[in-house]
């Protein structure tokens, strides 16, 4: 694995926006969840695509994470017209746009309102609706809050999250053979040690946009995807605990050209706990949506069955 590149910031005529920009061919923009950031949605695009995916990847830090302000979109719609500023100043037509849970409600609305510019859209345990915070999650904020104000605590608990690994992870693979297996494996079992440590790095620039998306997702309408003409994976648990298999199963229906791999039993991490296959099927998508099916008249051709 090559050492990412350090992230910029890149002025847009809709705000400024941080991304780590790393390779070269297709461009897919990849988008993290909540308590994420650039950094995270770098390490989606090496769990998704590889540690050193073919594709050109722009990392983003949404609005409200990290060097993004919460001003350049504070909904999921003005996030989307933000991307697509951003390949404007890039001078890039077109994106494959990759998302994982909070991350999801904006690659759809990319997608939706940009379908010139879009080649495909991959949801990874994405919200895609009205979204009940769970409340052993909810509670967790206001505690995160005070401890982002304490840089002696958070770098504590950075060191216990990266020296004890599998207390982090109790919390998100409840089975303890799934999470004893995924942990030992030395590439999934990096990543989500990775992941579980990059919250308390910068961790008070990670709680305006994760503070804004709760608040919103909690009262936004299902997004309609009937009208959307790109091609669109969706991967979901069918045991996500935060984002509920319902969210995956309803847009990969009623999308045109939608699917869905259900990952039975699967949870909130599924792209760590089932990275294999994951991989596997992202990659099979990607070849079709930027090989095989070209774009025709400004949008992709490409028909998939349900």
């Amino acid at each position: 694995m090559r050492a990412s590149p350090p992230a910029i910031v890149v002025s847009t005529y809709r705000g400024p926006i941080e991304l780590i920009d790393r390779g070269a061919g297709p461009v897919v923009l990849a988008l993290h969840g909540g308590m994420g950031g650039c950094d995270q949605s770098s390490l989606l695009a090496r769990a998704a695509l590889g540690d050193d995916p073919p594709p050109r990847v722009l990392a983003l830090s949404r609005p409200g994470y990290l060097g993004t302000p919460q001003t350049s979109g504070a909904t999921p719609e003005a996030q989307a017209d933000l991307y697509a500023a951003l390949l404007d100043a890039l001078n890039i037509e077109t994106a494959t746009i990759i998302a994982v849970s909070a991350g999801g409600p904006s690659a759809l609305h990319f997608a939706l309102r940009h379908p010139a510019r879009c080649a495909g859209v991959v949801l990874v345990s994405c919200c895609t609706g009205t979204l009940d915070v769970p409340e052993q999650v909810r509670a967790r904020l206001p505690m995160m809050r005070l401890i982002a104000r304490l840089p002696p605590l958070v770098a504590l608990l950075r060191w216990a999250a990266l020296r004890n690994p599998a207390t982090s992870a109790r919390r998100s693979i409840r089975d303890p053979v799934l999470r004893t297996r995924t942990l030992a494996d030395p590439v999934a079992g990096a990543m989500l040690r990775e992941l579980q440590a990059s919250v308390f790095s910068r961790m008070a620039e990670r709680l305006p946009g994760t503070l804004s998306d709760t608040a919103y997702f909690a009262q936004m309408q299902a997004i309609d995807v009937s009208a959307l003409a790109t091609p669109l994976l969706v991967i979901h648990g069918t045991g996500d605990a935060v984002v509920p298999f319902s969210h995956a199963a309803r847009v990969a229906h009623d999308a045109p050209h939608g699917e869905l791999l259900a990952i039975e039993a699967g949870e909130h991490v599924s792209l760590f706990t089932h990275l294999e296959e994951v991989r596997e099927r992202v990659s099979e998508f990607g070849a079709r949506c930027c090989v095989r099916y070209p774009l025709k008249n400004g949008v992709p051709s490409l028909k998939i069955d349900h």
